[in-house]
């Protein structure tokens, strides 16, 4: 559809006809499905402004803002949240109204869960976000479709099904159970870990043929005769206090088998990562198409000179569990999406008649495409992802196997190596950063080969003359920290970011740590003279304590600008 931001790559085409034929299912007649008789059409853009339902705390009505869409479904971030509380809502859902609905019967917008600054200042915060904003239009939103008069699914009907651990994900699944006014979603192919229950007029399960008729990606069903091995590393969920339910290791459900009671204990994608990476290493001969992954995005790294800063709120928090193949895809044209310049991006790459990744991107008026090899296993997809960091510029931890808990080791290692005096030895802090730093999980040699391409001087030393604001390797040397360009100009407004950045790191030790709010917040030398400690503490989240010394910090620099 013209006009509409692609936020995945098109999975591979699934038709239902050869599938129904095969498996002898029968479809769930429409009439079963609170859904359009036609699907709705999308005139949402992203970046629109729309007021929204907060899916944690129902009672609050927040500004959302569109960050992409699939068809009909959109996927929507609450202003003052962050990537990692994004949902998905179809253009139909009557939790979606216009800016201005909710003063107009009443109401008043709140701050979303969790916000990020001060609750006093939602006011302005609220101003600022509005300010020029672009509004979805009334006619953008439709009509909620009539609820069907009772449960009429019965077991074995076939289905399409939101993945409630990948919501940007729909499946084919069977009805495994009814009851009441509830229905047991089995995903096909898949062990329990992802089935649910869940009402029967849920607007998260779909007719046969819906994604197809809204040019909405339909993932592929898994391997039956794999099932074991494919198991997907992702939590049960439970819907209306019934919990979903199929014990660890137990073989894909079928039909009409009752689910167990209660739920067991979430499998998380660490333990699915070294389950499956014992399995790849004892069948080398296994398609790349059935090992699964799952790459964490860590935008708050360093991300280097050829990707926005200002796009990579695009990004999801994480990719997967996904084949290896489509991962390393989602997370290529994720790179490229949010690019400076996309055909740098694409220029890493080369291409390859016989590859399975398919790129897209935008360049001199035109749309250009490429097809790349893809990872012939858990190892080699690695691998490419390390090559994609290294060439990216950027720090070695912004792609993971697992997500970071604490502030990255690699980008606050630069800031700890400029307070090395000469002569003295950072071995310790380079020991206890990388001890630290999250290993791929795929196999010990893999994450040491990783940890071996960062200790080449060759290659750090080139990336530090290439963009300032690469990590340094955990080997970083005296001779090479001497290297460390001095700031631009004696005049503290003319500093850039990373220059406000060296001057607190080098002032004050304790607050190293916070400099990666600078890039953040964008503060230069001129933004840095004009902070005071309300700013500091209501806008960066920084304690009284590290807000005075920043506060002393910039009168010391104002007393000898004058």
């Amino acid at each position: 559809m013209p006009g509409q931001k692609r936020i995945l790559p098109n999975f591979v085409s699934f038709k239902w006809d050869d599938y129904l034929k095969e498996t002898g299912g029968i479809p769930a007649p429409k009439g079963c499905f609170k859904q359009s008789e036609a699907p709705p059409g999308n005139e949402f853009l992203p970046g629109m402004k729309l007021e929204a339902q907060d899916p944690r705390n129902t009672t609050s009505t927040c500004i959302a803002t569109v960050i992409g869409f699939y068809g009909p479904r959109l996927r929507l971030r609450l202003d003052g949240s962050d990537n990692k509380n994004d949902f998905w809502r179809l253009v139909d859902h009557p939790d979606l109204k216009p800016v201005g609905w909710c003063e107009k019967n009443g109401g008043m917008l709140q701050p979303p869960l969790g916000f990020r600054m001060n609750a006093s200042s939602w006011p302005s915060f609220l101003l600022r976000t509005l300010n020029n904003a672009e509004m979805a239009p009334e006619t953008a939103f439709k009509s909620e479709p009539a609820t069907p008069e009772g449960n009429k699914f019965k077991v074995g009907m076939k289905l399409e099904a939101v993945d409630h651990k990948n919501p940007y994900l729909i499946c084919p699944a069977t009805v495994g159970e009814v009851k009441e006014n509830m229905i047991y979603v089995q995903f096909d192919g898949w062990t329990g870990g992802t089935d649910y229950w869940v009402e029967h007029d849920s607007r998260e399960v779909f007719p046969v043929g819906w994604c197809a008729a809204t040019l909405h990606p339909l993932q592929h069903p898994g391997k039956k005769d794999k099932a074991a091995k494919l198991r997907r590393p992702s939590g049960n969920t439970s819907v209306s206090g019934v919990s979903s339910a199929t014990a660890a290791g137990a073989s894909t459900s079928t039909p009409g088998q009752t689910p167990p009671p209660t739920p067991p204990p979430a499998v998380t994608s660490a333990k699915a990562e070294s389950d499956s990476t014992s399995t790849s290493s004892s069948s080398s001969s296994e398609a790349a198409a059935d090992i699964s992954v799952t790459i964490y995005i860590n935008n708050s790294c360093i991300s280097g000179p050829y990707l926005s800063p200002h796009k990579l709120w695009q990004m999801p928090s994480h990719i997967g569990p996904a084949p290896i193949d489509k991962a390393l895809q989602y997370a290529v044209q994720f790179c490229v999406d949010c690019a400076v310049q996309p055909k740098a991006i694409m220029g890493f790459f080369k291409p390859s008649p016989r590859g399975t990744i398919f790129l897209t991107a935008t360049y001199g008026g035109e749309k250009h495409t490429m097809k790349i090899g893809s990872p012939y296993n858990r190892a080699s997809f690695w691998k490419a992802i390390d090559k994609l960091c290294e060439d990216l510029l950027c720090c070695g931890n912004f792609f993971t196997s697992q997500p970071l808990k604490e502030p990255c080791p690699r980008c606050a290692r630069k800031a700890e190596d400029n307070l090395n005096q000469p002569g003295s030895s950072s071995s310790s802090s380079a020991v206890k950063s990388s001890a630290a730093a999250p290993k791929r999980t795929h196999s010990t040699d893999s994450s040491t080969a990783s940890t071996d391409r960062d200790h080449k001087p060759p290659k750090a030393a080139k990336h530090q003359k290439k963009i300032t604001t690469q990590p340094a390797s955990s080997t970083t040397t005296v001779s090479e920290a001497k290297q460390e360009p001095k700031p631009s100009s004696s005049n503290p407004s003319n500093w850039t970011i990373e220059e406000v950045i060296r001057y607190v790191s080098e002032s004050d030790s304790a607050l190293a740590a916070h400099v990666d709010l600078f890039r953040k917040q964008e503060i230069d030398g001129k933004a840095f003279l004009l902070l005071n400690s309300d700013m500091i503490m209501k806008y960066m989240g920084l304690k009284l304590g590290p807000a005075l010394k920043l506060c002393a910090l910039i009168e010391k620099l104002k007393a000898k600008k004058t």
